[in-house]
């Protein structure tokens, strides 16, 4: 089975990877499409967490935000069938960041005093692209990442991730490894819009509804005195291309209070994170159950 599903991921990837670009986005949007019918599990967990996030929402515009959330996973995978084609001048001929001059300023003095910043990135919009890009327009970024079950297929990715330098760190037993990069590297990458388990995570407002979201962003943002940015890589039509754009930079809360530090912290990015979904709703994961974790004496959503 595990040779298996290896055979078959690498087939795809080399498959659209042969075609051209647009060629290839195309075969993959067909793809979505046909999952978007087929799996009908998944449609109706969209459908739950649309009617959380957008009560009143008419089944009209439910179906298309439920149908980008496919489709946009569909552009991922066809994106990431190209990356061992691409330069870094194809990146930045793809991807625009569009990163305030006073927030970049403040990640590179953050950088020069030993302290960094943790680039918060939600499943919205490319965030594979996210990653590839800013190799080409800033530098190589160390992201958190939990390795894929079939091994054949965790190196196969690995090798596409880390063409320009990128490095995954294994997110497990990894604060010691990613407070290192902080403070010598400056950046670090984590992706902190899933739900999280009771132990390991605090019930912040999303969408108006407690979601159990993980502690690790804030706790390693206290420890390293690290501050936090909200970005995402997100498809505009209209230019064609990518648009690397962030929210507000949080500094974490300082009270003296752990606890209480720990709640503000992870509220403040998580509304920040809620914000950059709401300006690109067609492009999150709405297939993932987000607010499956409760708090105690709720009843259970999905």
């Amino acid at each position: 089975m595990v040779w298996l599903e290896y055979t078959a991921v690498r087939g795809l990837l080399g498959f659209l990877g042969i075609l051209p670009r647009r060629a290839a986005l195309r075969v993959s949007a067909g793809a979505a499409a046909i999952a978007y019918r087929l799996l009908g599990n998944l449609r109706r967990v969209a459908a739950v967490n649309l009617n959380i996030a957008f009560p009143g929402l008419g089944p009209a515009e439910q179906d298309r935000l439920a149908k980008g959330a496919f489709r946009n996973l569909g552009r991922v995978l066809g994106e990431m069938s190209q990356f061992p084609k691409a330069t870094p001048e194809s990146l930045n001929a793809l991807i625009e960041f569009q990163i305030d001059p006073d927030v970049y300023a403040e990640y590179q003095r953050l950088k020069s005093e030993g302290r960094g910043v943790i680039i918060v990135s939600p499943h919205l919009g490319n965030w594979e692209m996210l990653v590839f890009g800013w190799a080409a327009f800033d530098g190589p970024m160390s992201y958190l990442a939990r390795p894929l079950d079939n091994p054949g297929i965790e190196k196969l990715t690995h090798g596409i991730r880390t063409k320009f330098g990128n490095r995954p760190i294994n997110k497990t037993n990894s604060v010691m490894t990613a407070a290192r990069v902080l403070r010598h590297e400056g950046l670090l990458g984590i992706l902190a819009d899933v739900n999280a388990h009771p132990k390991e995570g605090v019930f912040v407002p999303f969408f108006g509804v407690p979601a159990c979201t993980s502690t690790g962003v804030a706790l390693l943002a206290m420890r390293t005195n690290s501050a936090i940015l909200p970005m995402c890589g997100a498809w505009d039509e209209a230019k064609q291309k990518y648009i690397g754009v962030h929210g507000q930079m949080i500094f974490p809360s300082d009270t003296g209070d752990r606890q209480r530090d720990i709640l503000e912290t992870t509220a403040a990015f998580t509304s920040e994170v809620e914000r950059l979904i709401r300006r690109f709703p067609d492009q999150w994961l709405w297939i993932h159950k987000r607010w499956k974790t409760r708090p105690p004496g709720e009843p259970k959503i999905y």
